[in-house]
């Protein structure tokens, strides 16, 4: 499309945006915008529309058609309530819950969205303040909700917001849901369509009751109070890099019985801003430095951090040599589930009936150690409402002991249908507590799960291509794969290639072609070797970047054999990343 065809088109959408059907700020915005000699910010936010997919919406926020305001936030919350009154015509009331992050903006959007469910004749129960997402996921099951809505972006910048939508089961919407609500969302083509005057008397705000109710339920997961009685001072820092989860975690800790919590002052200020980081994502090492700083003053045992929303957890522990090391989020899944089943063995509470769930590009180790501990494991898609979609095929049939993802998502209840921070933080601490009890530092714990179970490294990386021009290149890089997959990799035969686009799974050695059980298709591949190494390579659906996971494997002989894995696997690793050309 020429440049000026492009302009003419923006500047028609958003001169609509100059009726009086819009606010006076909303107009202003977009007068200045389209008096500016310089058109890219007009570009920017009307070349398309925002779109509703089925995570959501998130989008920088701003005046225009491709930005996160009161507008966009309307129609998706009109196009889901019309959804919920057709979905759940025969209930005498549809009641939906709504929460939100620290976010700019955050709050506002929540109560646009409170008044337009009510107007819709729908029942609100709206948080009195920002709540860990986890929080909105309990409180919609445990208030008989049909819905939920919780306005965050999660970890992307400040400039960012966005709008998560769950089922009556607390889970973010699957199939057939997400795409009929896709299909309400995209009807709506005029302002005048949405409810924005709210129906008070359906509003009901909700707090204290449920935070407690929450807190209590995140107690019941504690394998060893016990052990905890005799280390409740164990240091332990936490940051919730000015995000929610201030406003539980530390009393989570406290409910589990630790005393000595040391807090990162700056950095319990919830702010949108996140003034102290470039960046609020606890997987990074400049998101943690202020917490690593503070260990390192009151020597503490453990840091831990959660991200704005309080879904996702940061750890840090201390390695050989007394430093402090991010630990990945494999790891943490892998320290989480094996603690959880070992406890669960050593309390006599396995019956051959439990199970566990990671991603498929969630670290095998886990499935080494399901299998030494006879407990079934699943494997499903990235994204924790396929672990939610597990979890409700099995409800009422088997006992769920814990579920994880590589990008640093954990759920250890089924109480809750997203990731946890909060019980995730406070089962870490207790699994300190636990390791100290042995006379183990939380490294030595590490060497130990790897000695038992084999030892795995694992790397991501993103290949980023904007554009597009990028997204046809990353369609054509997938397709060289499939048309042409790598013989080696690492110095190793590839022995099976899993390809998710059509569920056929193929034996090398054999040619055998066998179908894989997942419930539905995906653009991801993975090639796994004869000694082990497995790569998966998937386009992310949200941003211009494809990305690749590389796991390595290696068995050591003793604990004093970690450092030379170590070594190892970054040689083999970058050997891997050589044979993929990237």
């Amino acid at each position: 499309m020429e440049n000026n065809e492009l302009l003419a088109q923006v500047t028609a959408k958003a001169q609509q945006w100059l009726s009086e059907d819009y606010d006076a700020e909303t107009r202003e915005n977009v007068k200045r915008m389209l008096d500016a000699d310089d058109k890219t910010e007009l570009i920017e936010s009307f070349y398309k529309d925002l779109e509703f997919g089925t995570g959501g919406l998130r989008g920088i926020m701003g005046a225009g058609t491709n930005r996160m305001n009161i507008y966009t936030v309307g129609a998706a919350t009109q196009g889901l309530a019309n959804y919920l009154k057709e979905a759940f015509a025969d209930l005498p009331e549809i009641s939906v819950v709504v929460g939100h992050d620290v976010r700019n903006n955050s709050r506002k959007f929540a109560e646009i969205v409170a008044d337009i469910f009510s107007a819709n004749g729908i029942k609100v129960y709206l948080f009195d303040s920002f709540r860990p997402t986890p929080e909105l996921s309990f409180a919609i099951r445990q208030l008989g909700c049909q819905s939920g809505v919780n306005i965050t972006a999660s970890h992307n910048p400040k400039e960012y917001n966005g709008y998560k939508a769950y089922w009556s089961d607390g889970a973010q919407i699957i199939a057939p849901h997400d795409v009929n609500i896709i299909d309400n969302v995209n009807k709506i083509q005029s302002v005048k369509e949405i409810k924005f005057q709210g129906d008070k008397s359906k509003i009901e705000i909700i707090g204290d009751k449920m935070d407690k109710a929450f807190l209590d339920a995140i107690k019941t997961l504690s394998l060893d109070p016990e052990v905890i009685k005799r280390h409740a001072d164990l240091k332990i820092v936490y940051t919730p890099i000015h995000g929610t989860g201030v406003k539980l975690v530390p009393d989570s800790l406290r409910n589990y019985g630790f005393t000595n919590i040391i807090h990162v002052p700056e950095q319990d200020i919830p702010s949108g801003d996140f003034p102290t980081v470039d960046s609020p994502n606890p997987e990074n090492p400049s998101a943690m430095a202020m917490a690593i700083a503070k260990a390192k003053e009151v020597e503490a045992d453990l840091v831990v951090a959660s991200d704005p929303d309080a879904d996702r957890i940061g750890c840090v522990i201390r390695d050989n040599n007394g430093e402090y090391q991010l630990v990945n989020g494999n790891q943490i899944v892998m320290i989480l589930l094996n603690y959880i089943m070992l406890r669960n063995r050593e309390l006599g509470r396995l019956n051959g009936n439990e199970y566990v769930v990671k991603t498929i590009v969630t670290t095998e180790t886990i499935k080494a150690i399901a299998e030494n501990q006879n407990i079934k494991m699943y494997d499903c898609y990235t994204g924790f409402k396929w672990i939610a979609s597990v979890i409700r095929d099995l409800e009422g049939t088997c006992r769920y002991l814990g579920g994880g993802e590589e990008s640093y998502g954990f759920l250890a209840e089924d109480f809750c249908r997203d990731k946890d921070s909060v019980s995730a933080i406070s089962l870490m601490a207790e699994i300190c507590a636990w390791a100290k009890d042995r006379g183990m530092d939380f490294n030595e714990m590490l060497q130990e799960i790897y000695l038992k179970n084999g030892y795995s490294h694992e790397e991501g990386i993103s290949v980023v291509r904007t554009g597009k021009s990028g997204a046809e290149e990353i369609q054509q890089m997938m397709k060289d794969f499939r048309a042409n997959p790598p013989k080696t990799l690492g110095g190793s035969e590839v022995v099976v290639i899993k390809d998710y686009a059509d569920l056929n799974e193929t034996d090398l050695r054999t040619g055998k072609v066998s179908k894989m059980d997942f419930p539905t298709t995906s653009n991801v591949l993975q090639f796994f070797t004869a000694d082990g190494t497995k790569v998966s390579v998937r386009p992310s659906g949200t941003e211009p970047k494809i990305k690749f996971y590389i796991e390595v494997h290696d068995k050591m002989a003793d604990k004093n054999d970690y450092d030379r894995c170590n070594k190892d696997a970054a040689v083999k690793i970058n050997a891997v990343k050589k044979d993929l050309g990237i």
